[in-house]
């Protein structure tokens, strides 16, 4: 099995930065991708970003393209999600998730381990 633990979650103002990292521990499952979901009050889990561990290739929802960075550290087996200009829509939980299966990689189905969730508040 293996746990994620989020962290790095706060208050910002419009137009801030937070940084976000999500710690993978545990044995027995290959990670090949992690990726982080959000889910604001009222509204279903959305994808926000994910990264093949091996190659770095990343993918990203339209709506945070160009202003947050998923990355990862194999040797601390932890990920990190960089964000940038935040606006008050990007208030949500955020999830971090992983996968033992290179399917697609934008469907919270295709993970099976998840952190707890972060808190994420901007302000305007």
């Amino acid at each position: 099995q293996v746990q994620l633990v989020e962290s790095g979650g706060g208050l910002a103002q419009t137009g801030d930065s937070l940084r976000l990292s999500c710690a993978a521990s545990g044995r027995g499952s290959i990670i090949y991708a992690m990726a982080w979901f959000r889910q604001a009050p009222g509204k279903e889990r959305e994808f926000v970003a994910s990264i093949r561990m091996s190659s770095s290739i990343a993918y990203y929802a339209d709506s945070v393209k160009g202003r947050f960075t998923i990355s990862r550290d194999n040797a601390k087996n932890t990920g990190y999600l960089q964000m940038n200009s935040l606006k008050p829509e990007d208030t949500a939980v955020y999830y971090c998730a992983a996968t033992s299966k290179l399917l697609q990689l934008n469907s919270s189905s295709t993970y099976s381990f998840w952190g707890q969730g972060t808190q994420v508040t901007v302000s305007s």
